[in-house]
């Protein structure tokens, strides 16, 4: 293998972000759950569209690609270094991967679709089949299943799809490895270059049932999650050139601001249609790009620092504390909007965005601290396949090669982490039934 320079250099994965927790993208999850939580507060109170500031508010439904990159960022990175490595086979068991993401995701998701469905009037009539897909994680492919305080979901359904096929993906590059590493950025690149062609292609005239929404099934998202595989390959793979673009410590200061003009580009009325609408192909598609863009230019410069630079904000106790929570936050947001009109005395869809956040956002918290300490954090601990003592790591990387083993500590960051990791993604709440289009961009 050689180096940037073309020297032979058989040093991978030596980033600090190749192995093991990175407090600053923790921080960064808060930043984007939150974000989120604007979006959908802008858009019940009327503060989506119209002005400058509006479609800023309106358009951080784009932290959703945040939160797919980081996906593909945290879950990739073994692969990436098993493949640097040379060794035969995948990185982890199938098995055990799986397990661990339906332990990480699914306790708190069905505590919050319990709740959804007894505390929601307007759901109470709900189908048995809409109660099945809400609870399995299917509801972007079951037409009319975007129920009221759940709406936000499609996108962790979008995920959870994700997960699934993820080892699928390792196998398919599974021949790219030791010298041959070198095209697997290339072909992951090709595939999300590709897959922007999802928004173009006729799927209603082809026979997809007009009551779903091609624009929130998985294979339109998939440059997003490509961003952060890329990026996995990246911190994989001996410096080079992009991490040396990160290792000055002002550097991340020209990454962030190619992810501020990304995503100013969205929000231009000219280009781009203000609000929650159902667009045409090419503008989906090119939207999707700047998402993927924005995720980028968000997390390259964390994920490629080098060792020692901090992150002061990020990194800080307070965005670490709510990047734990970000899941919680995420799950439970749209539920608390839907009643944070009745405590603030405020009608829906009549201004007053401060009040709304400010009674959305504390609520989400609180709520979210209690789901982390009494549900998400005892099923993990409960739940959660043990380490196999005998198990023996792959050079360089930190995982678990024997066959059936299962995760240490060392890989706590890849299956254990938040969704999102996700999930906290994207999503709007409808006023009421009547306003869940499936043909309407749920972002």
């Amino acid at each position: 293998m050689k180096n940037a320079s073309g020297t032979p250099d058989r040093q991978f994965g030596t980033l600090p972000s190749a192995r093991g927790f990175v407090p600053a993208l923790e921080g960064l999850r808060a930043v984007a759950a939150f974000a989120v939580l604007t979006t959908h507060v802008a858009f019940q109170t009327a503060s989506s569209t119209g002005s400058t500031i509006h479609r800023i508010w309106g358009r951080m439904d784009l932290s959703v690609a945040v939160f797919f990159a980081l996906s593909g960022f945290l879950l990739w990175r073994v692969h990436a270094l098993h493949a640097r490595s040379g060794e035969p086979g995948t990185a982890r068991p199938a098995r055990t991967y799986l397990r661990s993401r339906l332990v990480r995701i699914m306790p708190a998701y069905l505590v919050l679709v319990a709740a959804v469905f007894l505390l929601v009037p307007q759901n109470a009539s709900s189908s048995p089949a809409t109660w099945t897909a809400n609870l399995t994680l299917s509801q972007v492919f079951v037409p009319d299943s975007l129920v009221e305080g759940l709406t936000h979901a499609w996108s962790l359904s979008v995920e959870m799809s994700f997960y699934l096929v993820l080892p699928l993906l390792w196998w398919a590059l599974v021949r790219l490895r030791g010298p041959a590493a070198r095209w697997r950025i290339p072909a992951i690149a090709a595939t999300a270059v590709v897959s922007l062609g999802w928004a173009l292609v006729p799927w209603y005239d082809l026979g997809l049932p007009e009551r779903l929404n091609d624009q929130i099934l998985p294979p339109a998202f998939a440059s997003w999650f490509a961003a952060g595989m890329i990026l996995a390959e990246l911190v994989a793979a001996p410096p080079g050139r992009l991490a040396a673009l990160a290792r000055h410590r002002h550097a991340r200061w020209g990454w962030w601001a190619l992810a501020a003009v990304a995503f100013g580009a969205s929000t231009v009325p000219q280009w781009f249609t203000e609000g929650f609408v159902h667009p045409s192909g090419p503008e989906f598609a090119a939207r999707t790009a700047l998402g993927a863009a924005v995720a980028f230019f968000l997390l390259a410069p964390v994920a490629l620092a080098p060792a020692g630079q901090r992150f002061a904000v990020l990194g800080s106790p307070t965005f670490m504390m709510l990047g734990r929570w970000s899941y919680g936050v995420f799950l439970w947001h749209v539920l608390v909007l839907y009643f944070a009109f009745q405590i603030a005395f405020v009608p829906m869809f009549s201004g007053r965005m401060l009040e709304v956040w400010l009674v959305t956002a504390v609520v989400s918290t609180v709520i979210a601290a209690a789901s982390y300490s009494l549900v998400e954090e005892p099923s993990r601990r409960w739940l959660s396949p043990r380490r196999d003592p005998g198990a023996l790591p792959v050079p360089g990387s930190g995982s678990v090669s024997a066959p059936g083993s299962v995760p240490g500590p060392e890989d706590r960051d890849d299956d254990d982490t938040a969704p999102t990791d996700g999930a906290p993604t994207d999503g709007h709440p409808a006023a009421n039934p009547a306003q869940t289009n499936p043909n309407t961009v749920a972002t």
